[in-house]
């Protein structure tokens, strides 16, 4: 077995946007495709929880560490990580929508998305030098039972919306 050496990447930096918008990402793509939404909705869908969502938590992110009397420069630093990060991560599914065409996006978001989660995952139990299986279990059944979760409300209103 070869020994690979623990990550020296600090990934406190960008793991919460990273998660925060792959996860949604996926969920909203897999909840507006199960409620039947064209892709102009969708696209519309992840650039608003983009934007929108993305500066929400950054800001709340901004004050939380100023109520925990982090120096400025370092909660600005951290605020400004998270919200590129969710962006980019966030960009990079309204790729997938805009290029591929309704079930071919879906598969192409669901695999971009669980290759993202299991490389972040990857570069955390390594930084925190846990095993890495029990990780990618816990934070792959939590991203599926958030898809299952969205899928099942976008059926559920389609079923009872006249």
């Amino acid at each position: 077995m070869v020994n690979i050496p623990v990550c020296p990447m600090n990934t406190r930096k960008f793991s919460y946007g990273a998660s925060s918008a792959i996860v949604t990402s996926m969920a909203l793509i897999v909840g507006l495709d199960a409620a039947t939404a064209n892709t102009a909705a969708i696209v519309s869908g992840l650039l608003i929880v983009a934007f929108a969502d993305n500066l929400t938590d950054s800001l709340s992110i901004h004050i939380y560490q100023e109520s925990e009397h982090l120096a400025s420069r370092q909660a600005f630093r951290a605020t400004l990580t998270n919200f590129a990060t969710r962006l980019a991560v966030s960009v990079s599914f309204v790729g997938i929508v805009l290029l591929l065409p309704g079930p071919a996006a879906v598969i192409a978001a669901l695999s971009w998305g669980f290759v993202l989660l299991v490389g972040l995952t990857y570069l955390l139990a390594r930084e925190r030098q846990v095993a890495v299986l029990p990780e990618l279990g816990k934070h792959g059944m939590l991203a599926i039972a958030v898809l299952l979760a969205s899928r099942g409300i976008a059926a559920w209103i389609l079923s009872h919306a006249r």
